[in-house]
């Protein structure tokens, strides 16, 4: 239980080290979205890749070949999805999170907030974290498919056409986009 054999050690070092520069690689390859800010999709590949890692770390079942393989997979999907999601019009929602408008020129929207599980003071830390003191000086709060939530102070909302993906924003900010 406590020690094995020393060559069960090696085995870990040895793999140990290509499994590492092989999870660098391939993260590098894969481009700066696997390292981007988590949405749902993201996350599951995050945790697969570490999953895997320990698996051929640990595992004298699994040799490295086949998890650089596996590694290599996971990051294969993780490209195809981002791709798809950010060419095909309906991909982007089956794998991310719409965002969703939370706070409207100074007016909650309770139902959404509820729906969402945020609460006020969580609003308010997100408010207060953009530099402003009132809510009634806040054009959006905007909770996005990250889980982060976006401020838009009202001396910056403009025409408001960033909001123009937020369901629940007023048609009129939406027309701005055309």
């Amino acid at each position: 239980m406590w020690f094995d054999s020393w060559s069960d050690l090696w085995r870990v070092v040895a793999v140990g080290a290509c499994a590492y520069a092989t999870v660098v690689l391939v993260l590098r390859l894969s481009g700066k979205r696997t390292l981007a800010k988590l949405n749902a999709f993201d996350l599951v590949v995050t945790v697969a890749l570490g999953s895997t890692l320990a698996t051929i770390l640990l595992s004298s079942d699994v040799s490295w070949s086949e998890g650089a393989v596996a590694l290599a997979l996971l990051a294969g999907l993780q490209f195809a999805v981002a791709w798809a999601t950010s060419r095909l019009p309906r991909g982007r929602s089956v794998v991310t999170a719409r965002p969703t408008l939370l706070l409207s020129h100074g007016v909650v929207d309770e139902h959404a907030m509820r729906q969402q599980r945020i609460t006020h003071a969580d609003l308010r830390q997100a408010v207060r974290a953009s530099g402003s003191g009132d809510l009634e000086n806040v054009a959006a709060v905007v909770l996005e498919g990250d889980g982060t939530l976006s401020v838009v102070p009202s001396s910056q909302f403009g025409s408001g056409s960033a909001l123009a993906d937020v369901p629940g924003v007023p048609p009129a900010v939406r027309r701005t986009q055309g």
